[in-house]
């Protein structure tokens, strides 16, 4: 039974690592140029990105990668969240759609220099550090706004939880203001910055939750004072 088990899960597994590769293969085909550099750039980081992180969690924090698999409306997830979760998948694939239309099939932003182009290669590098640490460090890192009362959660302080509250949703927008930063598509930037206030305002309801119902949390907040940005917010 539990070989059976295991079969069952590296098969989900492998279905998840060939999902992944849909989205770089959608860039590079709406963009109609197949040589692309900026595209082939961040293709290989989301790949890279999501194999690492997924092959380290099956190995070392099964747990959370079970708790990764949830899907919404499952696991008492918040009622408010569903929604949310709902729109930033919209969102999300929205933006990828635009960002390759925009900066290369139809060239709707004419010019984007490349010192901003630099500028989020650097942000998708900071992002990737602070996803994977968030993933390594954070055991409870739930793909959905829930106490997690079966596995017993607790407070997480330690690692990069100890420079800001939410570091997982800096890596978010990290990743959602760097990509289109990286490609030249100010549409996709554009998108990236409605999806980074879509993030910024669940971190408020999130933390509602947090502070009503998961025990040592206001003492985590009176040490860690600032969710995203040290002095910032």
């Amino acid at each position: 039974m539990q070989t059976k088990k295991n079969a069952t899960s590296l098969l989900k597994l492998c279905f998840t690592l060939i999902y992944i590769l849909i989205f770089p293969a959608l860039i590079l085909l709406l963009s109609g140029d197949w040589l692309w550099l900026e595209g082939w750039i961040f293709s290989v980081w989301f790949i890279i990105l999501c194999f690492s992180t997924i092959i380290f969690l099956y190995i070392k924090d099964p747990a959370l990668l079970a708790e990764r698999y949830k899907k919404p409306g499952t696991g008492e997830q918040k009622g408010w969240d569903k929604y949310v979760v709902i729109v930033l998948l919209v969102g999300f694939t929205s933006w990828i759609v635009v960002m390759p239309l925009d900066a290369k099939r139809f060239a709707w932003t004419l010019f984007f220099p490349s010192g901003l182009k630099v500028a989020g290669g650097v942000m998708l590098v900071l992002s990737f550090f602070l996803f994977f640490r968030s993933y390594s460090d954070n055991t409870f890192l739930s793909p959905l706004v829930r106490i997690q009362t079966e596995r017993k959660q607790q407070v997480i302080s330690t690692g990069v939880y100890g420079f800001v509250r939410h570091p997982m949703y800096l890596a978010g927008i990290l990743l959602f203001m760097g990509t289109p930063l990286l490609l030249g598509s100010l549409y996709g930037l554009a998108l990236g910055m409605a999806l980074s206030f879509l993030l910024a305002a669940r971190i408020l309801g999130e933390e509602k939750m947090l502070e009503d119902e998961l025990e040592g949390y206001d003492a985590y907040k009176k040490k860690v004072k600032y969710r995203l940005l040290p002095f910032v917010w």
